[in-house]
Protein backbone atom coordinates (compact mmCIF):
# COMPACT_ATOMS: atom_id res chain seq x y z
CA UNK A 1 0.00 0.00 0.00
CA UNK A 2 2.69 2.84 0.44
CA UNK A 3 4.33 1.83 -2.52
CA UNK A 4 0.78 2.70 -4.03
CA UNK A 5 0.78 5.95 -2.02
CA UNK A 6 3.99 7.15 -3.20
CA UNK A 7 3.99 6.29 -7.26
CA UNK A 8 0.82 8.71 -6.76
CA UNK A 9 2.31 11.41 -5.14
CA UNK A 10 5.21 10.99 -7.88
CA UNK A 11 2.98 10.78 -10.60
CA UNK A 12 1.22 13.79 -9.37
CA UNK A 13 4.27 15.96 -8.94
CA UNK A 14 4.87 14.92 -12.12
CA UNK A 15 1.65 16.22 -14.08
CA UNK A 16 2.14 19.08 -12.56
CA UNK A 17 5.08 19.90 -14.52
CA UNK A 18 3.62 18.68 -18.09
CA UNK A 19 1.89 20.71 -20.65
CA UNK A 20 -0.51 18.03 -21.93
CA UNK A 21 -1.06 20.48 -25.01
CA UNK A 22 2.60 19.83 -26.07
CA UNK A 23 2.80 16.29 -25.09
CA UNK A 24 -0.34 15.70 -27.11
CA UNK A 25 1.96 17.99 -30.71
CA UNK A 26 4.81 16.08 -29.71
CA UNK A 27 2.74 12.34 -29.80
CA UNK A 28 1.71 13.28 -33.63
CA UNK A 29 4.88 14.03 -34.42
CA UNK A 30 7.59 10.73 -32.39
CA UNK A 31 6.24 7.55 -31.16
CA UNK A 32 6.01 8.66 -27.39
CA UNK A 33 6.62 4.95 -25.96
CA UNK A 34 9.60 4.61 -27.85
CA UNK A 35 10.73 7.54 -26.74
CA UNK A 36 10.60 7.42 -23.10
CA UNK A 37 11.66 3.68 -23.50
CA UNK A 38 14.97 5.17 -25.51
CA UNK A 39 15.31 7.95 -22.88
CA UNK A 40 14.87 5.33 -19.79
CA UNK A 41 17.81 3.41 -21.00
CA UNK A 42 20.52 5.69 -20.96
CA UNK A 43 23.15 5.49 -18.78
CA UNK A 44 23.59 8.84 -16.43
CA UNK A 45 27.13 10.15 -18.92
CA UNK A 46 24.54 10.00 -21.86
CA UNK A 47 21.66 11.40 -20.01
CA UNK A 48 23.53 14.17 -19.17
CA UNK A 49 24.92 15.12 -22.49
CA UNK A 50 21.35 14.89 -23.84
CA UNK A 51 20.42 17.22 -21.47
CA UNK A 52 23.22 19.69 -22.04
CA UNK A 53 22.36 19.48 -25.87
CA UNK A 54 18.87 20.42 -25.13
CA UNK A 55 19.93 23.12 -23.00
CA UNK A 56 21.48 22.04 -19.44
CA UNK A 57 19.39 21.15 -16.07
CA UNK A 58 17.23 24.13 -16.08
CA UNK A 59 19.47 26.36 -14.65
CA UNK A 60 20.70 29.44 -16.44
CA UNK A 61 24.00 29.23 -17.35
CA UNK A 62 26.65 31.66 -15.17
CA UNK A 63 28.52 33.20 -17.58
CA UNK A 64 32.19 35.00 -16.67
CA UNK A 65 31.81 38.78 -15.97
CA UNK A 66 32.69 40.91 -19.37
CA UNK A 67 36.09 42.45 -18.13
CA UNK A 68 38.62 43.82 -20.66
CA UNK A 69 41.43 43.96 -17.95
CA UNK A 70 42.39 40.51 -18.14
CA UNK A 71 45.29 41.15 -16.20
CA UNK A 72 43.53 43.42 -13.61
CA UNK A 73 46.06 46.27 -13.84
CA UNK A 74 43.46 48.62 -13.01
CA UNK A 75 42.83 46.73 -9.47
CA UNK A 76 46.80 46.59 -8.72
CA UNK A 77 48.12 49.99 -9.88
CA UNK A 78 45.33 52.29 -8.45
CA UNK A 79 44.72 53.63 -4.95
CA UNK A 80 41.58 52.72 -3.15
CA UNK A 81 40.78 56.68 -3.80
CA UNK A 82 41.40 56.70 -7.55
CA UNK A 83 40.00 53.48 -8.31
CA UNK A 84 37.22 54.81 -6.71
CA UNK A 85 37.33 57.49 -8.97
CA UNK A 86 37.51 55.84 -12.10
CA UNK A 87 34.27 53.55 -11.12
CA UNK A 88 32.65 56.65 -10.44
CA UNK A 89 33.81 57.96 -13.49
CA UNK A 90 32.87 54.80 -15.70
CA UNK A 91 29.09 55.09 -14.05
CA UNK A 92 28.64 58.11 -15.34
CA UNK A 93 29.51 57.26 -18.66
CA UNK A 94 27.42 54.26 -18.68
CA UNK A 95 24.41 56.09 -17.47
CA UNK A 96 24.75 59.60 -19.24
CA UNK A 97 26.81 59.31 -21.92
CA UNK A 98 26.54 55.86 -23.64
CA UNK A 99 22.60 56.48 -24.29
CA UNK A 100 23.37 59.25 -26.32
CA UNK A 101 25.85 58.88 -28.32
CA UNK A 102 24.88 56.60 -31.03
CA UNK A 103 22.25 59.60 -32.09
CA UNK A 104 24.57 62.46 -32.12
CA UNK A 105 27.37 60.10 -33.70
CA UNK A 106 24.99 59.48 -37.16
CA UNK A 107 23.81 63.08 -37.01
CA UNK A 108 27.64 64.48 -36.55
CA UNK A 109 26.52 67.04 -34.02
CA UNK A 110 27.67 67.12 -30.20
CA UNK A 111 25.89 66.56 -27.15
CA UNK A 112 26.09 70.02 -25.33
CA UNK A 113 24.10 68.09 -22.04
CA UNK A 114 27.18 66.17 -21.18
CA UNK A 115 29.09 68.96 -20.41
CA UNK A 116 27.99 69.75 -17.01
CA UNK A 117 28.62 66.10 -16.31
CA UNK A 118 32.05 65.27 -17.01
CA UNK A 119 32.40 68.73 -14.99
CA UNK A 120 30.79 67.63 -11.71
CA UNK A 121 33.37 64.44 -11.73
CA UNK A 122 36.20 67.31 -11.28
CA UNK A 123 38.54 65.48 -13.72
CA UNK A 124 39.35 67.96 -16.69
CA UNK A 125 43.11 69.31 -16.43
CA UNK A 126 44.08 66.01 -14.21
CA UNK A 127 47.39 65.78 -13.72
CA UNK A 128 48.49 69.45 -13.22
CA UNK A 129 49.16 71.04 -9.78
CA UNK A 130 46.82 74.31 -8.86
CA UNK A 131 44.10 76.25 -10.70
CA UNK A 132 41.73 74.20 -9.08
CA UNK A 133 42.79 70.64 -10.93
CA UNK A 134 42.91 67.49 -8.98
CA UNK A 135 46.78 66.91 -9.54
CA UNK A 136 46.80 63.33 -9.78
CA UNK A 137 49.09 60.96 -11.96
CA UNK A 138 49.42 60.38 -15.49
CA UNK A 139 48.82 56.92 -14.61
CA UNK A 140 45.28 57.76 -13.04
CA UNK A 141 44.82 60.19 -16.98
CA UNK A 142 45.16 57.63 -18.72
CA UNK A 143 42.89 55.12 -17.17
CA UNK A 144 40.36 57.69 -17.28
CA UNK A 145 40.92 58.72 -21.49
CA UNK A 146 40.89 54.77 -21.51
CA UNK A 147 37.28 54.64 -19.89
CA UNK A 148 36.06 57.52 -22.14
CA UNK A 149 36.83 56.21 -25.30
CA UNK A 150 35.85 52.86 -23.90
CA UNK A 151 32.42 54.22 -24.47
CA UNK A 152 33.12 56.94 -27.41
CA UNK A 153 36.29 57.86 -28.83
CA UNK A 154 34.46 61.33 -30.14
CA UNK A 155 34.00 61.92 -26.46
CA UNK A 156 37.47 61.35 -25.38
CA UNK A 157 38.69 63.05 -28.51
CA UNK A 158 36.56 66.22 -26.94
CA UNK A 159 38.30 65.96 -23.81
CA UNK A 160 41.77 65.06 -24.69
CA UNK A 161 41.53 68.21 -26.71
CA UNK A 162 40.41 70.52 -23.76
CA UNK A 163 41.85 69.29 -20.55
CA UNK A 164 45.14 67.74 -22.84
CA UNK A 165 45.98 70.29 -25.96
CA UNK A 166 44.30 73.41 -25.12
CA UNK A 167 44.41 73.90 -21.33
CA UNK A 168 48.30 71.99 -21.38
CA UNK A 169 49.61 74.33 -23.54
CA UNK A 170 48.54 77.52 -21.49
CA UNK A 171 49.62 75.01 -18.29
CA UNK A 172 53.30 74.23 -19.71
CA UNK A 173 53.83 77.29 -21.95
CA UNK A 174 51.95 80.68 -20.48
CA UNK A 175 52.45 82.83 -18.15
CA UNK A 176 51.58 82.97 -14.36
CA UNK A 177 48.69 85.45 -15.73
CA UNK A 178 47.79 84.20 -18.64
CA UNK A 179 47.32 80.79 -16.47
CA UNK A 180 45.26 82.44 -13.97
CA UNK A 181 42.66 83.73 -17.29
CA UNK A 182 42.33 80.59 -18.16
CA UNK A 183 42.74 77.94 -16.13
CA UNK A 184 40.16 78.08 -13.40
CA UNK A 185 37.54 78.24 -15.97
CA UNK A 186 38.39 75.90 -18.51
CA UNK A 187 38.93 73.35 -15.83
CA UNK A 188 35.52 73.50 -14.74
CA UNK A 189 34.15 73.78 -18.65
CA UNK A 190 33.07 76.94 -17.99
CA UNK A 191 35.36 77.73 -20.97
CA UNK A 192 35.65 75.68 -24.36
CA UNK A 193 39.42 75.13 -26.05
CA UNK A 194 41.06 74.12 -28.95
CA UNK A 195 44.73 73.55 -30.46
CA UNK A 196 44.74 74.82 -34.15
CA UNK A 197 48.54 73.10 -35.24
CA UNK A 198 47.24 70.93 -38.35
CA UNK A 199 47.05 72.80 -41.68
CA UNK A 200 45.40 72.15 -44.74
CA UNK A 201 48.84 71.71 -46.77
CA UNK A 202 51.23 70.34 -43.98
CA UNK A 203 49.71 68.04 -41.79
CA UNK A 204 52.05 66.10 -39.74
CA UNK A 205 55.40 67.89 -41.12
CA UNK A 206 54.54 70.98 -38.83
CA UNK A 207 57.74 70.56 -37.42
CA UNK A 208 59.37 71.31 -41.12
CA UNK A 209 57.56 74.81 -40.97
CA UNK A 210 54.20 75.87 -40.78
CA UNK A 211 52.25 78.05 -43.60
CA UNK A 212 50.89 80.30 -40.74
CA UNK A 213 52.48 83.34 -40.08
CA UNK A 214 52.94 86.10 -37.68
CA UNK A 215 54.06 89.47 -37.55
CA UNK A 216 54.60 91.76 -34.83
CA UNK A 217 53.57 95.72 -35.32
CA UNK A 218 54.14 97.54 -31.93
CA UNK A 219 52.17 95.59 -28.66
CA UNK A 220 50.28 93.66 -31.71
CA UNK A 221 50.71 90.42 -33.67
CA UNK A 222 48.87 90.22 -36.96
CA UNK A 223 48.26 86.18 -37.91
CA UNK A 224 47.66 85.33 -41.38
CA UNK A 225 47.47 81.20 -42.73
CA UNK A 226 44.87 78.94 -42.13
CA UNK A 227 43.98 75.83 -39.99
CA UNK A 228 42.23 72.03 -40.57
CA UNK A 229 41.20 69.33 -38.42
CA UNK A 230 40.47 71.65 -35.20
CA UNK A 231 38.08 69.85 -32.74
CA UNK A 232 36.17 72.03 -30.85
CA UNK A 233 37.14 74.77 -33.12
CA UNK A 234 33.23 75.53 -33.87
CA UNK A 235 32.43 76.14 -30.64
CA UNK A 236 36.05 77.03 -28.37
CA UNK A 237 35.85 80.40 -26.51
CA UNK A 238 39.93 80.20 -27.29
CA UNK A 239 42.01 78.44 -29.32
CA UNK A 240 45.89 78.11 -29.48
CA UNK A 241 46.88 79.03 -32.56
CA UNK A 242 50.36 78.30 -33.95
CA UNK A 243 52.58 79.96 -36.41
CA UNK A 244 55.69 80.77 -37.95
CA UNK A 245 56.92 84.55 -36.81
CA UNK A 246 58.37 86.06 -39.64
CA UNK A 247 61.41 87.84 -37.57
CA UNK A 248 62.96 84.50 -36.74
CA UNK A 249 61.21 81.68 -38.61
CA UNK A 250 60.57 80.05 -35.18
CA UNK A 251 57.13 78.97 -34.40
CA UNK A 252 55.14 80.77 -31.43
CA UNK A 253 51.86 80.24 -29.91
CA UNK A 254 48.72 82.55 -29.59
CA UNK A 255 45.53 82.70 -27.67
CA UNK A 256 43.51 84.19 -29.84
CA UNK A 257 39.72 84.38 -28.38
CA UNK A 258 36.23 83.68 -29.61
CA UNK A 259 35.03 86.61 -31.67
CA UNK A 260 38.37 87.89 -32.77
CA UNK A 261 38.26 90.12 -35.85
CA UNK A 262 39.39 88.41 -38.65
CA UNK A 263 39.39 84.77 -36.65
CA UNK A 264 36.68 83.36 -39.01
CA UNK A 265 35.68 79.02 -38.62
CA UNK A 266 33.93 76.88 -40.63
CA UNK A 267 32.85 73.58 -39.68
CA UNK A 268 34.04 70.29 -41.25
CA UNK A 269 31.17 68.08 -42.53
CA UNK A 270 30.63 64.52 -44.06
CA UNK A 271 33.37 62.81 -42.42
CA UNK A 272 33.38 58.96 -41.51
CA UNK A 273 35.07 58.83 -38.33
CA UNK A 274 34.88 60.71 -34.69
CA UNK A 275 31.12 62.29 -36.31
CA UNK A 276 30.67 63.51 -32.41
CA UNK A 277 33.93 65.81 -32.40
CA UNK A 278 33.79 69.30 -34.28
CA UNK A 279 36.28 70.19 -36.39
CA UNK A 280 36.77 73.41 -37.72
CA UNK A 281 38.68 74.53 -40.79
CA UNK A 282 40.20 78.06 -39.32
CA UNK A 283 40.96 80.64 -41.49
CA UNK A 284 42.78 84.27 -40.07
CA UNK A 285 42.86 86.91 -41.97
CA UNK A 286 44.95 89.32 -40.78
CA UNK A 287 43.87 88.41 -37.20
CA UNK A 288 45.37 91.05 -34.74
CA UNK A 289 46.02 89.65 -31.39
CA UNK A 290 47.99 91.50 -28.42
CA UNK A 291 51.20 90.64 -27.25
CA UNK A 292 49.67 90.03 -23.91
CA UNK A 293 47.73 86.78 -25.78
CA UNK A 294 51.07 85.25 -27.00
CA UNK A 295 51.88 82.31 -25.03
CA UNK A 296 54.70 83.97 -23.23
CA UNK A 297 56.83 80.95 -22.97
CA UNK A 298 56.45 79.22 -26.35
CA UNK A 299 59.31 80.27 -28.43
CA UNK A 300 59.99 77.27 -30.97
CA UNK A 301 58.81 74.50 -32.04
CA UNK A 302 60.62 72.58 -29.29
CA UNK A 303 57.73 74.25 -27.18
CA UNK A 304 55.47 72.75 -29.22
CA UNK A 305 56.58 69.56 -28.69
CA UNK A 306 56.43 69.50 -25.09
CA UNK A 307 52.72 69.85 -25.32
CA UNK A 308 52.40 66.82 -28.16
CA UNK A 309 54.62 64.49 -26.10
CA UNK A 310 52.57 65.31 -23.08
CA UNK A 311 48.64 64.16 -25.36
CA UNK A 312 50.49 61.14 -27.46
CA UNK A 313 50.55 58.92 -24.62
CA UNK A 314 46.91 60.20 -23.88
CA UNK A 315 45.76 58.78 -27.12
CA UNK A 316 47.66 55.83 -26.95
CA UNK A 317 45.48 55.16 -23.95
CA UNK A 318 42.52 56.22 -26.25
CA UNK A 319 43.41 53.31 -28.52
CA UNK A 320 43.19 51.08 -25.88
CA UNK A 321 40.09 52.39 -24.47
CA UNK A 322 38.55 52.30 -28.61
CA UNK A 323 39.58 48.54 -28.66
CA UNK A 324 38.35 47.80 -25.42
CA UNK A 325 35.14 49.35 -25.87
CA UNK A 326 34.56 46.76 -29.39
CA UNK A 327 35.94 44.03 -27.52
CA UNK A 328 33.68 43.87 -25.09
CA UNK A 329 30.48 44.76 -27.03
CA UNK A 330 31.97 41.69 -29.15
CA UNK A 331 32.07 39.14 -26.23
CA UNK A 332 28.71 40.08 -24.77
CA UNK A 333 27.29 39.98 -28.26
CA UNK A 334 28.80 36.25 -28.72
CA UNK A 335 27.52 35.00 -25.43
CA UNK A 336 23.90 35.86 -26.54
CA UNK A 337 23.92 35.27 -30.35
CA UNK A 338 22.27 31.71 -31.22
CA UNK A 339 23.18 30.01 -34.36
CA UNK A 340 21.87 26.02 -34.80
CA UNK A 341 20.62 26.12 -31.17
CA UNK A 342 23.89 27.68 -29.38
CA UNK A 343 25.39 30.44 -28.49
CA UNK A 344 27.94 31.49 -30.93
CA UNK A 345 30.58 32.24 -27.99
CA UNK A 346 30.87 28.29 -28.06
CA UNK A 347 32.22 28.08 -31.46
CA UNK A 348 35.63 27.35 -32.38
CA UNK A 349 36.62 29.86 -34.93
CA UNK A 350 34.53 32.89 -32.55
CA UNK A 351 36.91 32.17 -29.60
CA UNK A 352 39.82 31.86 -31.82
CA UNK A 353 38.55 35.65 -32.45
CA UNK A 354 37.91 36.80 -29.26
CA UNK A 355 41.06 35.55 -27.89
CA UNK A 356 43.26 37.07 -30.28
CA UNK A 357 41.17 40.61 -29.56
CA UNK A 358 42.35 39.96 -25.94
CA UNK A 359 45.85 39.37 -26.73
CA UNK A 360 46.28 42.43 -28.50
CA UNK A 361 44.13 44.98 -25.49
CA UNK A 362 46.24 43.56 -22.97
CA UNK A 363 49.50 43.85 -24.95
CA UNK A 364 48.28 47.29 -25.20
CA UNK A 365 47.40 47.84 -21.52
CA UNK A 366 50.76 46.81 -19.97
CA UNK A 367 52.73 48.94 -22.70
CA UNK A 368 50.15 52.11 -21.65
CA UNK A 369 50.57 51.49 -18.13
CA UNK A 370 54.50 51.57 -18.01
CA UNK A 371 54.36 54.64 -20.43
CA UNK A 372 52.56 56.56 -17.50
CA UNK A 373 54.39 55.15 -15.06
CA UNK A 374 57.58 56.68 -16.83
CA UNK A 375 55.50 59.76 -17.48
CA UNK A 376 55.13 59.57 -13.41
CA UNK A 377 58.83 59.39 -12.91
CA UNK A 378 59.73 61.99 -15.12
CA UNK A 379 61.45 59.02 -17.90
CA UNK A 380 59.29 59.66 -20.58
CA UNK A 381 60.88 60.24 -24.17
CA UNK A 382 59.69 61.03 -27.06
CA UNK A 383 60.43 57.94 -28.58
CA UNK A 384 58.18 56.23 -25.75
CA UNK A 385 55.07 58.32 -26.63
CA UNK A 386 55.48 57.46 -30.41
CA UNK A 387 55.98 53.49 -29.87
CA UNK A 388 53.41 53.62 -27.82
CA UNK A 389 51.32 55.46 -30.00
CA UNK A 390 51.98 53.32 -33.19
CA UNK A 391 51.95 50.29 -31.85
CA UNK A 392 48.37 51.28 -30.19
CA UNK A 393 46.75 52.06 -32.95
CA UNK A 394 47.45 49.41 -35.30
CA UNK A 395 46.67 46.89 -33.07
CA UNK A 396 42.99 48.79 -32.18
CA UNK A 397 42.63 48.46 -35.89
CA UNK A 398 42.97 44.56 -35.48
CA UNK A 399 40.48 44.23 -32.57
CA UNK A 400 37.47 46.70 -34.02
CA UNK A 401 37.88 44.56 -37.18
CA UNK A 402 37.77 41.30 -35.16
CA UNK A 403 35.07 42.28 -33.56
CA UNK A 404 32.79 43.79 -36.48
CA UNK A 405 34.03 39.78 -38.01
CA UNK A 406 32.44 38.42 -35.34
CA UNK A 407 28.73 40.10 -34.85
CA UNK A 408 28.33 39.51 -39.21
CA UNK A 409 25.62 41.78 -40.31
CA UNK A 410 24.97 43.22 -37.02
CA UNK A 411 28.59 44.75 -37.24
CA UNK A 412 28.00 47.10 -39.41
CA UNK A 413 24.75 48.53 -37.81
CA UNK A 414 25.39 51.78 -34.94
CA UNK A 415 22.85 50.02 -31.99
CA UNK A 416 25.05 47.17 -31.42
CA UNK A 417 28.36 50.16 -31.06
CA UNK A 418 30.99 48.11 -33.44
CA UNK A 419 30.53 49.56 -36.41
CA UNK A 420 31.49 53.18 -34.76
CA UNK A 421 34.44 51.74 -32.79
CA UNK A 422 35.65 50.60 -36.44
CA UNK A 423 35.24 54.09 -38.08
CA UNK A 424 36.79 56.16 -35.06
CA UNK A 425 39.73 53.76 -35.10
CA UNK A 426 40.89 54.92 -38.06
CA UNK A 427 41.11 58.96 -37.04
CA UNK A 428 43.27 57.47 -34.21
CA UNK A 429 45.58 55.66 -36.85
CA UNK A 430 46.47 58.95 -38.17
CA UNK A 431 46.16 61.91 -35.88
CA UNK A 432 48.85 62.94 -33.01
CA UNK A 433 51.06 61.96 -35.83
CA UNK A 434 51.01 59.38 -38.48
CA UNK A 435 52.24 56.46 -38.20
CA UNK A 436 55.00 56.59 -40.30
CA UNK A 437 56.14 59.82 -38.42
CA UNK A 438 55.81 58.26 -35.26
CA UNK A 439 57.67 55.15 -36.56
CA UNK A 440 60.69 57.89 -37.69
CA UNK A 441 60.78 59.13 -34.33
CA UNK A 442 61.37 55.88 -33.28
CA UNK A 443 63.33 54.63 -35.79
CA UNK A 444 66.08 57.63 -35.05
CA UNK A 445 66.11 57.03 -31.17
CA UNK A 446 67.02 53.41 -31.69
CA UNK A 447 69.43 53.50 -35.03
CA UNK A 448 71.21 57.46 -34.24
CA UNK A 449 70.22 57.74 -37.83
CA UNK A 450 67.58 60.48 -38.89
CA UNK A 451 65.59 59.48 -41.94
CA UNK A 452 63.78 62.67 -41.81
CA UNK A 453 63.37 64.37 -45.19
Amino acid sequence: MPNIFSSLKNAYKLFKHIDFNQLDALSKKVDLPKMVETISSLDEKQLSGMMKMMGGNGKKKELPPIEGDFYHLGDEALKDDDRELQLKVRAVLEKEVKPLVNRYWNKAEFPFEIIPKLAELNICGLTYQGYGCPGKSNLMEGILAMEMARIDTSVSTFFGVQSGLAMGSIYLLGSEEQKQEWLPSMQQFKLIGAFGLTEPEVGSGAAGGLGTTAKRQGNKWIINGQKKWIGNAPFADVTIIWARDLADDEVKGFLVRKGNRGFAVEKMRDKMALRIVQNGLITLTNCEVDEQDRLQNANSFKDTAKVLKMTRAGVAWQAVGCARGAYEAALKYTQTRKQFGRPIASFQLIQNHLVEMLSNLTAMQTLCFRLSQLQDQGLLTDEHASLAKVFCSMRTRDVVSRAREVMGGNGILLEYDVARFVADAEAIYSYEGTKEINTLIVGRAITGFSAFV
